[in-house]
């Protein structure tokens, strides 16, 4: 590692809670910082803001831990002034090159992602965030619906709503604080539709006693809807979304202990917007062109946030989802245990014991929360052989099963050799998990050379450093 000022650089990838954790933490302890996000401001999807030019008055509004964001931001600003951090906006990292003598991140850079751009370092941190999980069912290409966090985005970033009358509809946490984001912002909720069963949590006592303060945000959520007057169906699923040039209508229905429709529960509900999500997976792609170790679909790391690619710390969703609280913790861990490494030193783990215990905790209660808010098993026998399964390629869910019944696939890659089913823009980013449900196969991590799609003009150039940023 590291042992002058000048060779102590660290880049960290994702301006989130996990990443603007280990910057205030490294920065504070001697290290030159350079964070990288692909947002025009820091704060990730948790502590989106809204645009300057539209004049918010009462952004803190729209969060529920505004003080925190408040720390960050101000912390952030404060090494900025001192020259111990530099924050690149719009930049989109698609690969992390390890050298002989530490590490080069390659990003493309403004709205066009064309323009290319490279920062040195001698360790990174990988804060790269979760993206939604959608599965499909009959109507779900119809405008008007969207992802959870994508009407969240809308609110938070753009004071816009998806419609003014909205179903949220899927599974997990992450629908309590849309439609009461939603309602807050004055759409009608008909409809909080959650196919699993909240009240399972209540089995693990254990994971659920050492985090009152969630249980009591989630009570505070459910209250605030049933003042707005939210039906809050669980155990109930999207069936099929109506309409014709857009959506008008969706129809929901009970689901037994099975996973199964019960008969003669179907209700259609009248809305222009529909907001579904199937919970969250981490993004691991950085970490997949690295060679890092996963334990399934996070990043593998140690008590210090470590991976096993030397150099090389991950924090936040990418190690497993687990909320802003867990992502701020393991990214101050992996602040201090970088920001000592660099200096030469051996960590002292008591010096972030808080920050440890708090991780424990969230780790063990995030766990019994995925068990009880996993999608149901039989979710693909609901899903019709017409209904588009890849948006990017029009894959149906016909294709898939046929690419398996009749050609014998057995994995999502063979799936999608035959049917091109995640060879559109998005890689299987979006549709990886259905094309793997509907396949009947384990989704796998899919290595590939670069996090995101790179012009043929920047590969042309090589990987020799176009323009080198940072601090």
């Amino acid at each position: 590692m590291a042992t002058t000022a000048e060779r102590m650089r660290l880049v960290v990838v994702g301006a989130g809670p996990a990443g603007l954790a280990a910057t205030l933490a490294a920065a504070a302890r001697g290290v030159h910082v350079t964070l990288v996000d692909a947002g025009p401001e820091a704060g990730g999807q948790f502590y989106r803001q809204p645009a300057t030019a539209l004049g918010a008055r009462r952004a803190r509004a729209l969060h529920h831990q505004w003080h925190t964001w408040e720390r960050l931001r101000d912390g952030l600003d404060g090494h900025r002034t001192a020259g111990r951090v530099a924050h690149l906006t719009d930049h989109h990292v698609w690969c992390v090159e390890r050298r002989s003598a530490g590490f080069t991140v390659h990003a493309l850079r403004g709205p066009a992602q064309e323009e290319p751009a490279a920062v040195r370092a001698d360790a990174v941190l990988l804060a790269t965030g979760g993206y939604e999980v959608v599965l499909p069912f009959p109507g779900w290409t119809l405008p008007g619906v969207v992802t959870a966090g994508g009407a969240q985005a809308m609110l938070k970033g753009g004071l816009v709503l998806p419609g003014r009358t909205a179903v949220v509809a899927g599974t997990g946490p992450l629908l309590l604080p849309v439609a009461d984001g939603l309602a807050a912002a004055g759409a009608r909720v008909t409809a909080l539709v959650e196919s699993a069963d909240p009240k399972a949590l209540a089995r693990r006592p254990a994971a659920l006693a050492a985090q009152p303060g969630k249980l009591a945000e989630g009570a505070g959520y459910a209250v605030r809807l049933l003042r707005h007057r939210t039906r809050l169906l669980a155990r109930h699923t999207v069936v099929e979304a109506h309409g014709t040039d857009r959506l008008e209508a969706v129809t929901v229905a009970a689901l037994d202990a099975s996973g199964r429709v019960r008969p003669g529960s179907a209700r259609r509900l009248t809305c222009d917007a529909l907001a579904v999500g199937h919970g969250m997976l981490p993004h691991t792609d950085l970490a997949d062109t690295l060679g890092c170790a996963l334990d399934g679909q996070r990043v593998r790391v140690d008590d210090e946030q470590r991976t096993d690619v030397p150099g090389v710390w991950a924090a936040g969703e990418a190690t497993g989802i687990g909320g802003a609280a867990l992502a701020l913790a393991e990214g101050h861990i992996a602040g201090r245990s970088i920001a000592a490494r660099l200096h030469g030193r051996e960590p002292d783990p008591t010096a972030w014991s808080a920050a440890a215990r708090s991780r424990t905790r969230l780790r063990a209660f995030f766990t019994a929360v995925d068990a009880v808010y996993a999608p149901d098993a039989r979710w693909p026998d609901r899903v019709p052989d017409d209904t588009v399964a890849c948006r990017c390629e029009e894959v149906t869910a016909g294709e898939v099963r046929a690419a398996v019944r009749e050609l014998g696939a057995g994995d999502p890659r063979t799936v999608k050799l035959l049917t091109r089913a995640g060879m559109g823009w998005c890689q299987g980013r979006m549709c990886g998990p259905a094309v793997a449900g509907l396949a009947g196969c384990e989704l796998t991590s899919a290595r590939r050379p670069f996090a995101r799609p790179v012009p043929l003009g920047v590969l042309a150039a090589g990987f020799e450093d176009p323009t080198e940023e940072g601090p």
